[in-house]
């Protein structure tokens, strides 16, 4: 059978090692792409939902990866108060104003009597059965008590005390030898210093020696004048104010070479970081790791044929994509399809303007 990705790729040549992933906010499951790694993905799933997380334990078929139903929290002697709200409340009353918001009112009283995969897609988790909230746990003290003592990839998305649950991590990432966090951030705020916003998370990510890769950002339409959602359920919307997002972050290898911790990462750690930024479609990055370190990755990839699968990922619209050495080679000729065209534009281009013609037409004039 033929890899289609570098993650596949990398898996087939993990021998010592695992891809150790820990998703905080499991519900929905674990993301696909993951899956990529086979019987060489070691995981652990946390959700506040106890029903979610039964559901998942029922579908899982892979031993080596758990789904534990708990609050988490700063401190373990600190119960969770449901009556809080989710969020700080500068977000929590940014978050009512929201078009999303009016349609899960509009709805709530079907959610409530519905199944707890249609009450997730809303995000309405606390009508779920629950973990109790008077034993949370403290994530870090979780992996510990597991005896992870190695974690490829941090996952938070809680809706709620993310900021908190990311800085019970302060000092503790680098021992555990972590390559890259996904998060979900906020873009709206007071300003505070300890908020759950993406200044102080990107902050927050450097201190701990960590990069940004990749930004995700979500609009979200305010209940005064409702754009189309994006989904087909309540949530982001085509139109609106940057709202929320995902940030992701990896450790640059590339701008700390000479360095004692990048000289001293296993090459399967480093495959491991090359086939994540290539998930994140981030090929370039995975590219500069495969030229870089190519003599120690060869005992466990094939290099050519992994950049040959990152340059075919550069070229999403192509019909016949190059391969990495042809890519380049063109690259170095300074060709006019690295720009866009003057004048005529692509049948491509006109295609996707159709297409978001067609999902938000304009009104008649």
């Amino acid at each position: 059978m033929a890899v289609r990705s570098l993650a596949t790729l990398v898996a087939q040549g993990l021998a010592a090692e695992r891809f150790a992933l820990l998703d905080v906010g499991c519900s929905g499951g674990l993301d696909p792409k993951w899956r990529a790694f086979g019987q060489r993905l070691r995981a652990i799933g946390i959700d506040a939902s106890a029903t979610e997380c039964q559901r998942l334990t029922a579908a899982e078929d892979n031993p080596d990866i758990e789904y534990v139903a708990t609050f988490v929290s700063p401190r373990a002697d600190r119960p969770i108060d449901l009556s809080a709200g989710p969020a700080a409340p500068h977000i929590m009353k940014m978050r009512d104003r929201m078009s999303f918001m009016r349609t899960r009112e509009i709805r709530e009283e079907r959610l409530r009597t519905a199944s707890t995969e249609e009450q997730l897609r809303h995000n309405a988790w606390e009508m779920t059965g629950l973990a109790d909230p008077a034993k949370p746990v403290v994530v870090p003290d979780l992996l510990a008590a597991k005896g992870w003592t190695d974690l490829d990839y941090l996952k938070i998305d809680t809706d709620g005390i993310d900021w908190e649950i990311l800085q019970s991590f302060a000092g503790r990432l680098a021992p555990l030898r972590l390559l890259a966090v996904q998060l979900e951030v906020n873009f709206v705020g007071d300003g505070a210093p300890e908020e759950h916003a993406f200044h102080n998370t990107a902050r927050f990510m450097r201190q701990q020696g960590f990069d940004l890769f990749r930004l995700d950002v979500r609009n979200y339409s305010t209940r005064a004048l409702p754009a189309r959602y994006i989904w087909p359920t309540p949530a982001e919307t085509h139109s609106g104010r940057p709202f929320q997002g995902e940030a992701y972050y990896a450790i640059d290898l590339i701008r700390h070479i000479g360095s004692e911790g990048a000289e001293q990462m296993s090459a399967e750690k480093i495959a491991k970081l090359a086939a994540i930024l290539s998930s994140w479609e981030v090929p370039d990055a995975a590219a500069e790791l495969l030229l870089h370190y190519r003599e120690r990755l060869a005992a466990i990839l094939d290099v050519e044929q992994g950049l040959d699968l990152l340059a075919i990922q550069a070229q999403p619209e192509s019909p016949r994509p190059l391969g990495y050495r042809d890519y380049m080679a063109r690259f170095e000729t300074d060709p006019p399809d690295f720009y866009r065209p003057e004048g005529n534009i692509p049948l491509s281009e006109r295609l996707k303007a159709a297409w978001r013609a067609f999902l938000q037409p304009r009104a008649k004039r």
